[in-house]
C-alpha cells in the first residue's frame, strides 16, 4: 500500500471558521487585548528597572515574568490577528515551526520563573537573616539564564527532530501551530518524538510545580509558627504568585489534555477559548494581579499616572 507522503510547504489551521458580520469587531477586541497586554507589561518592566527601590531579587524575578509574557503572547496574537482577516487560513512550514517554538518555551520559562519565584519567596519567609547572602546578584542572572536558556535548548532538539518529518497531511484543527498537532500528521513512526515530548513536558512542569508545593510547604509551616508580621509579610507576597500559578495551570492542563486525547466532544467554541486560555490570560492577568497586589510596584504606577495628569 503506497501512501503518499510530502515536506509540506504551508499548513491550514482548521480552527478558525467563518464569523461573517463580527469579523471586524473580533479583530478590534483581540488587538485591544493584545495592545493592553503590550502596554500594561512594558509599563511594569519599566517602572522595576528605572526605580532602584525595586532591585531587588523579587523584582527582578518578575521583571523576567513580564518580559515572558510579552514573548508568549507576541507568539499569538499577530497569528490571530492576520488569520481573523484572512480568507484562507494557512502558515508557511518555518513560520508554523517558529510559533510551536515559541508557544512552548512560553510555557516553560513560565512555569520555571514561578519556581524560581516560589524558591525566592521560600528563603525570604523561612531564612530572613540569611536571604541577603543566598540571594545574590550572581545567583538572580544564573537563576533567570537557566529559567530561559534551558527551555529553548529543549525546544530546538525537539524541533530538529519534528522539522525533517515526512507528513501525510497539512491541516492541523486548531487556531494556532502547536508540536503535538505537526507530530499527529507524520506517516513515519514518531515513538522518540512523542517520549521526547512527554520526558519535557513532565520534567518541567511537574518538576516545577512539585517544587512549588514543597516551597509552599515550609512557607506554611512558618507561617504557623511564626508572628502575625511574618504571616502578613507570606500572604501579601505569596498570594499573587499563588494566584498565577493557578491560572496558568488550568490553562496549561487543558491544552496538554488536548494534544493527547480526544476532545471531540467538547463544544468548538469552548475548545479554541481553552486552547488559547493560557497564551491570553496570563499575559493579562499576571501584570493586573502583581500591578494591584505588590505594594511598591501600586504606589510607584500611582505616582507616575498622578505626575502624568499634572
Amino acid at each position: 500500500m503506497m501512501i503518499n507522503t510530502t515536506q509540506v510547504s504551508y499548513f491550514t489551521l482548521a480552527g478558525y471558521f467563518d464569523t461573517g458580520r463580527v469579523t471586524y469587531l473580533c479583530f478590534v477586541i483581540i488587538l485591544t487585548l493584545y495592545m493592553f497586554i503590550i502596554v500594561s507589561n512594558v509599563l511594569l518592566i519599566v517602572v522595576i528597572c528605572m526605580n532602584r527601590s525595586l532591585h531587588e531579587p523579587m523584582y527582578m524575578f518578575l521583571c523576567s515574568l513580564f518580559v515572558n509574557e510579552l514573548y508568549g503572547s507576541t507568539g499569538l496574537f499577530p497569528s490571530l490577528l492576520i488569520q481573523i482577516l484572512s480568507d484562507v487560513h494557512t502558515v508557511s512550514a518555518p513560520l508554523c515551526l517558529l510559533q510551536v517554538f515559541c508557544v512552548h518555551s512560553y510555557g516553560a520559562v513560565e512555569y520555571l520563573n514561578l519556581a524560581i519565584m516560589s524558591y525566592d519567596r521560600y528563603l525570604a519567609i523561612c531564612y530572613p537573616l540569611q536571604y541577603n547572602t543566598c540571594m545574590t546578584s550572581k545567583k538572580i542572572v544564573i537563576l533567570t539564564a537557566i529559567t530561559w536558556l534551558y527551555p529553548c535548548f529543549a525546544m530546538v532538539v525537539l524541533l530538529s527532530l519534528t522539522s525533517p518529518l515526512q507528513l501525510c497531511g497539512n491541516i492541523i484543527n486548531k487556531v494556532y501551530c502547536d508540536t503535538h498537532s505537526v507530530v499527529k500528521l507524520a506517516c513515519s513512526d514518531t515513538i522518540v518524538i512523542n517520549m521526547y515530548g512527554l520526558l519535557a513536558t513532565f520534567s518541567t512542569i511537574f518538576g516545577a510545580l512539585l517544587f512549588i508545593l514543597y516551597t509552599y510547604m515550609k512557607i506554611l509551616l512558618v507561617c504557623f509558627s511564626g508572628s502575625d508580621q511574618t504571616r502578613q509579610k507570606a500572604v501579601s507576597t505569596c498570594t499573587p504568585h499563588l494566584a498565577s500559578i493557578l491560572n496558568f495551570s488550568f490553562g496549561a492542563s487543558f491544552e496538554i489534555l488536548q494534544s493527547r486525547f480526544n476532545m471531540n466532544n467538547v463544544p468548538n467554541m469552548l475548545r479554541i477559548f481553552l486552547s488559547v486560555y493560557f497564551l491570553t490570560c496570563q499575559p493579562l492577568f499576571n501584570p493586573v494581579m502583581y500591578g494591584l497586589k505588590m505594594k511598591k510596584i501600586r504606589n510607584i504606577c500611582k505616582r507616575l499616572i498622578l505626575n502624568a495628569e499634572l
